[in-house]
């Protein structure tokens, strides 16, 4: 059969040749070069590879299938034999395959039970610059394990990249051979839009109209198909309606939607060549941005935004983003336009604009949650600092994924994995979602716990009628009907059920006596979520506070805002919402922490101050995360207790609780100044830390054996808190204090003027008439600390600040004094003030 030549064919000797000499080695090509058609293919016969397989990850199982069956077709086959995939919910191979395409969570599971990859000779890393989590993940793995259990044969790692990171590819690779494709591309004529307005980066109302307007554009100005690129489903579904209202009496131009939710039959229909004497409008997510060849297309429109997941480790949540996308993605979205003849592409935005675009997308990793992959690690054994990374998982976001995982009963403190945690590693789900199918079939709920689980995992089922996930539940068992054109997404949510319930074993541990009661489906959910529990803040009302102490509410009204508690799986905020809105959910019972979910519940012992009161509460909670479940008073405290809540309430509030006095503050002025010039000398101090940070550290050696008669909050302001500081300083560091910073100085005047400790360095303001006939500024500390002085008119007024008074008496006295003499002509001015008389008076005493 004859082949059609492809611009990556002319390097493919070259990348033979590489593989042959190391087993790493980097492929850049730009989208559409043929790389994915072509490699597997042009290695399968290698003499190294010595009849073993191929693996080849794509970032997505639309992408995955695609490259199958075109590869199959290269060689004149069907699917499942030589070239098979294996995708979630659906694989197609045989002891025949020898390629086999996977997405890239099979492959990181499929090391989990294989290590060392026995029977395969090459694993091709597809459109690595995507940098999915998952991409990250099986690449560590595939490196820790083939340098651990592989010697010979010698497991090959390819990356293939379309953009221009195969520097820092091949670093990470040991400096492996670097092969570049220039791809094959045709004249692109870019047409710019006007700028998007500030105020926001995605206005939807404005993006979506013109979207609209710019393909009539395209089609009226352009032969060919149009490629659209849009943000996600939503905006998919809404330029749909408005083309298919606007196109009406055209049936020469077909509108195909693309994106991974669809049926197999509607996403064929977008990727194959248009009918004879027809043209499409495909319109896509980022799907189609380098995983995906769509025939026929010359024509690209970009609205230039992605929704991309971006998780929280303040909220501990993910949610999705509509963000602009990158230039480097601009640059190949273009390129889909000038594949098979000169194109043209249309940009939602302006040429200004587009110069202020990142250069490239960031990492998954660096933005995700991950959960999924510390549970991978510690089934693997090792942290990150033991694998390789292009980009190491970020240490926050990694501590609370351990931290959930925890709570979930995967991992112990210690970061040690469980048998449990073992169990959730092994299901292909969200550790989330894992934990819930484990312990829902533990409790003979297995097969509504695989519903729910399925309902989880896929895009909502229902739009509109209410974030009860009840109404779900409904649809997916056929008792309630779905909404046109979303039986695609029910077919796959019971797909998914029907998958899950094939991985659970065993019998129910703990059964429970009605499997059959709503109650169940909140328990199953808050095995998931434990940390979206959510109590309501009033009867009736739609705000709730979650179990991790933020709040959430419902953003208009619905059914289950009669329920006083909830648990929440989907919540998410809006641009320009400051609360998290509830979008998923079902009821609670509170009952449950009693027995299912008492594992949730945790008790402490409370002891709070009634700010109305003022007094000292004490009592017994039973807390969900930072939600109360239920108290009851503690009476007879032991003294050891009622002191650690009078510290833990002075610790809240601050030490400005306690009765400061002007005097104190300076005395712990006084002391950090003669630690801080000690410290700074470079030597310790004898001088004790006695800062707010360190008095708070310390208030078991200080303030609690002086707690005894405090009950209400009035009474720490009868304490001693002069005498209770003064133990902080032993002998005879006191007598040293006022030796080296005392707390006033003697000026020529004859008075005792007090220095301020609290401005750095200490200021010493002092009229200036008083300080006649003084050559130096005073110092203290020894000598090593000059004060700095505030020259005080003789109303009092600031008219000259300094640390050299001789300068001051030589360069500025005589401005200061033509201006002064004016203001105070019976004080006394004299021309040389070094050898002037002193006085605190308007003059001196004759």
């Amino acid at each position: 059969m004859s082949v059609t030549p492809l611009p990556i064919d002319a390097v493919l000797p070259a990348l033979r040749a590489a593989l042959a000499e190391r087993h790493e080695a980097v492929l850049e090509a730009p989208p559409g070069a043929g790389k994915t058609t072509r490699v597997p293919l042009a290695l399968l016969n290698e003499s190294w590879l010595a009849g073993q397989s191929i693996i080849m990850l794509e970032p997505r199982r639309l992408a995955a299938r695609a490259a199958a069956e075109r590869l199959a077709s290269e060689l004149g086959e069907a699917v499942g034999g030589t070239v098979g995939y294996r995708i979630r919910l659906e694989s197609k191979v045989s002891a025949a395959t020898r390629i086999e395409v996977v997405t890239e969570g099979i492959l990181a599971r499929r090391l989990q039970d294989d290590p060392a990859l026995e029977g395969v000779g090459l694993v091709i890393f597809d459109e690595y610059h995507e940098r999915s989590l998952d991409a990250d993940l099986a690449l560590a793995l595939t490196l820790n394990g083939r340098a651990l259990l592989r010697d010979d044969p010698p497991l090959k790692v390819l990356l293939m990249s379309a953009t221009l990171e195969g520097e820092r590819l091949s670093a990470l690779l040991d400096n492996a051979p670097v092969v570049r494709s220039e791809g094959r591309m045709y004249p692109v004529e870019t047409h710019w839009g006007r700028p998007f307005q500030p105020g926001g980066p995605y206005a939807k109302e404005g993006l979506e109209p013109r979207a609209v307007q710019t393909v009539l554009q395209a089609l009226n100005d352009e032969p060919g198909s149009v490629l659209v690129f849009l943000p996600g489903q939503g905006e998919i579904r809404r330029v749909n309606d408005q083309l298919a209202e606007a196109l009406q009496g055209q049936p020469d131009v077909l509108l195909c939607p693309l994106h991974g939710e669809l049926d197999l039959k509607a996403q064929r229909a977008a990727i194959e060549p248009a009918p004879a004497g027809k043209r499409k409008v495909v319109l896509a997510t980022n799907i189609a941005e380098t995983s995906l060849t769509i025939d026929g297309v010359r024509v690209v429109v970009d609205a230039g935004f992605a929704r991309v997941p971006r998780f929280d480790p303040g909220s501990g949540m993910t949610r999705l983003d509509t963000q602009r996308i990158s230039r480097a993605s601009a640059t190949q979205r273009a390129g889909r336009a000038g594949r098979l003849q000169p194109g043209a592409c249309y940009r939602l935005w302006s040429q200004a604009q587009h110069e202020q675009m990142a250069a490239y997308g960031s990492a998954e990793i660096l933005q995700a949650d991950l959960a999924g992959l510390a549970l991978q690690l510690a089934r693997w054994g090792v942290t990150p600092q033991e694998l390789t990374w292009l980009d190491a998982p970020p240490s926050a976001s990694y501590a609370q994924a351990q931290d959930l995982l925890v709570r979930l009963g995967a991992l112990q403190p210690n970061g040690q994995l469980t048998p449990h945690g073992q169990a959730m590693a092994e299901l292909p789900a969200h550790p989330r979602i894992a934990h819930l199918l484990l312990r829902g079939q533990a409790l003979g709920l297995g097969n509504l716990a695989c519903d729910v689980a399925a309902l989880l995992g896929e895009r909502d089922i229902q739009r509109g009628g209410g974030a009860d996930l009840h109404s779900r539940l409904a649809l997916l068992s056929g008792e309630e009907r779905g909404q046109r054109g979303g039986q695609g997404g029910v077919q796959r949510a019971r797909q998914l059920a029907k998958q899950f319930r094939s991985y659970l074993r065993g019998k129910p541990t703990e059964p429970v006596s009605d499997p059959e009661h709503p109650r169940w489906l909140g328990a199953l959910l808050a095995f998931a979520y434990p940390d979206r529990v959510a109590q309501q803040r009033r009867a009736g009302g739609g705000e709730y506070r979650l179990a991790n102490g933020r709040a959430a509410q419902f953003g208009e009204p619905d059914a289950l805002m009669k329920q006083p508690w909830l648990v929440v799986a989907e919540l998410g905020s809006r641009q320009g919402q400051r609360e998290e809105r509830i979008y998923l959910a079902a009821e609670l019972d509170p009952a449950l922490f009693d027995s299912v979910l008492r594992e949730q519940v945790s008790v402490r012992e409370e002891l709070e101050w009634d700010e109305r009161e003022g007094a000292l509460k004490a009592e017994r909670q039973w807390r969900v995360g930072e939600l109360v479940l239920n108290r009851e008073p503690l009476k007879d405290l032991d003294e050891t207790t009622r002191s650690r809540a009078l510290l833990g309430l002075v610790r809240r509030k601050g030490l400005e609780l306690l009765p400061w006095t002007p005097e104190l503050r300076q005395w712990q002025a006084r002391i950090a100044l003669l630690r801080r010039l000690d410290l700074a000398g470079g030597s310790s101090s004898e001088w004790p830390d006695v800062s707010d940070a360190a008095l708070l550290a310390s208030l078991e050696k200080w303030l609690q054996p002086y707690l005894g008669k405090v009950t209400r909050l009035s009474h720490f302001g009868n304490l001693d808190l002069h005498n209770m500081l003064q133990t902080l300083l032993p002998w005879p560091l006191p007598q040293r204090l006022e030796e080296l910073a005392p707390k006033a100085v003697q000026v020529p005047s004859g008075s005792r003027i007090g220095i301020d400790y609290n401005e750095e360095p200490p200021v010493l303001a002092v009229r200036m008439q008083e300080l006649f006939g003084l050559a130096d500024t005073p110092r203290i500390a020894g000598g090593r600390q000059v004060v700095k002085l505030h020259l005080l008119s003789p109303g009092r007024k600031p008219v000259q600040v300094t640390q050299d008074l001789a300068n001051f008496w030589r360069s500025t006295y005589a401005e200061v004094k033509k201006e002064l003499k004016g203001r105070y002509p019976k004080h006394y001015w004299p021309d040389d003030p070094l050898i002037a008389e002193p006085t605190a008076r308007a003059k001196p005493r004759r």
